[in-house]
């Protein structure tokens, strides 16, 4: 065997534990941190996605740690038979080194301006975000032109609506006759009172009604028809006990926020014009709906937000140095106010699954500056200046973070062809914050960190 070749290869084997295996996991930790904003959602499926996120960025690094490095070590150590490269794969090494060289050393003459820039960008970005639309019709998350869809479409210009609340109306005997007589005026003024979103109504008393020339009985004629009413269409309408009953309204197709704000004031109606002797209750479908997206969108900046924060504590507890801490942060802040930017020239709205994106941006961005921060301070303690130790920095590195985002893109570009709105625009947002991410690494992350290089510390190595 090869002695030099073996040698080179434990050399590496070693700089690559005791040098980048602390940066990744450091960049896994804080990676952790941002997706755990994502458990503070109250929608399941956004706690799952968060969970999954989690549980993929541990896999990797152990299946990096445990199966690639020992891969690698046996290809170098076993079977390596050459130590000197092609020359052609030499030249083009150099090549992307070179450029990178060059172009760090034009992107630290206009640190200030590269800052400045990014700075007004992307608070512009963050500003406009604040008035971006939700998209809550979820019959605009599936695809326009299906079969099912159209359906509804035609059932809902014949019948009306296919959509409804339930109004649950709830006391000691709900058949009696003061309660019966608030329910048929609870059921014929609805219309009335909301003309614009309310197509019918059903009630125990609109059937009662028709049994009766469309008049209320009441004493024993009322009784009657109530023992006369078949017991399969009663149970539709009030329980078996008689202490519960509904009044069924049939709506209009809204979206999520005039659907709300619907629900609100038929809230207000009810309790002013309840008995005192029964409790009102809307339910519903709609009424599900209406929470689980208010939920999934009107939570992305306490997510976004509780992400930064904690990543933030993570980091200060593994650097024990503020600036430190915060350097990594400031490219990913950026990225998020270029991200709301892009979402509203694009006219793309939120929507359940692009809400998720602040979260998802610290949580892949934070990977990239991490990486470039340490082997920037990693370069200052090997008694380089920070020009130079930038220049290194972005020459050696910038390549491997120019492959991990080009392979990231290419795994989330599948999403774009998909037939649902809502997968092709986190898809199509997705790949534009990794590029943004990777950009905010090349080009913004450098001038950070000369700039803010002079509030740490760095003792040179002996």
């Amino acid at each position: 065997m090869n002695k030099p070749i073996q040698d080179r290869a434990k050399k590496s084997l070693n700089q690559t534990v005791i040098k980048m295996l602390p940066a990744i996991l450091t960049a896994l930790v804080a990676t952790a941190l941002g997706f755990i904003a994502l458990y503070t959602s109250p929608v399941p499926m956004i706690q799952d996605f968060g969970k999954m996120l989690t549980v993929g960025m541990i896999v990797s690094f152990f299946v990096g740690v445990l199966i690639l490095i020992p891969i690698l070590f046996t290809r170098d150590h076993f079977f390596t038979k050459d130590p000197v490269k092609k020359k052609k794969a030499s030249t083009n090494e150099s090549m992307i080194e070179r450029f990178l060289d060059h172009f760090t050393k034009k992107l630290v003459s206009f640190r200030w301006i590269i800052l400045i820039v990014a700075l007004i960008t992307a608070g512009l970005g963050i500003w406009v975000d604040f008035n971006a639309g939700v998209e809550t019709d979820i019959e605009k998350f599936m695809p326009q032109d299906t079969q099912e869809l159209t359906d509804i479409h035609k059932l809902r210009d014949i019948l009306g609506t296919t959509d409804q609340v339930s109004i649950v109306y709830e006391g000691e005997d709900i058949l009696n006759q003061q309660t019966l007589e608030w329910v048929d005026s609870t059921t014929e003024s609805l219309g009335t009172e909301f003309e614009d979103v309310v197509v019918n109504t059903k009630s125990i008393t609109s059937i009662l009604k028709r049994m009766n020339e469309d008049e209320l009985a009441s004493g024993p004629a009322l009784e009657e028809q109530l023992t006369d009413l078949p017991e399969n269409q009663l149970k539709l309408l009030i329980n078996d006990t008689e202490t519960k009953g509904v009044i069924t309204v049939g709506i209009k197709h809204l979206e999520a926020e005039p659907l709300k704000a619907f629900i609100d004031s038929l809230n207000e109606y009810l309790s002013e014009e309840s008995l005192s002797t029964i409790e009102t209750t809307i339910t519903g479908k709609a009424v599900l709906d209406v929470e689980m997206i208010s939920a999934l969108t009107t939570g992305r900046y306490k997510m976004t937000l509780l992400g930064i924060a904690l990543v933030f504590l993570g980091l200060l507890a593994i650097y024990r140095h503020p600036v430190k801490a915060f350097i990594p942060l400031l490219p990913i802040i950026f990225i998020i106010g270029w991200s709301g930017a892009a979402m509203f020239l694009l006219g793309i709205k939120y929507t359940p699954l692009t809400a998720t994106l602040g979260a998802l941006v610290i949580g892949i961005g934070t990977e990239f500056t991490i990486l470039m921060m340490e082997r920037f301070y990693e370069e200052r303690r090997n008694g380089h200046a920070s020009v130079e130790a930038i220049r290194i920095t972005n020459k050696k590195i910038g390549k491997a973070i120019f492959a991990s985002a080009i392979t990231t893109v290419g795994g989330f570009s599948a999403l774009l062809i998909s037939d649902f709105v809502i997968l092709s625009n986190f898809g199509l947002m997705t790949l534009i914050n990794i590029l943004l991410a990777l950009f905010s690494s090349i080009v913004v992350m450098p001038a950070i960190l000369i700039i803010l290089d002079r509030f740490v510390k760095i003792r040179p190595i002996g």
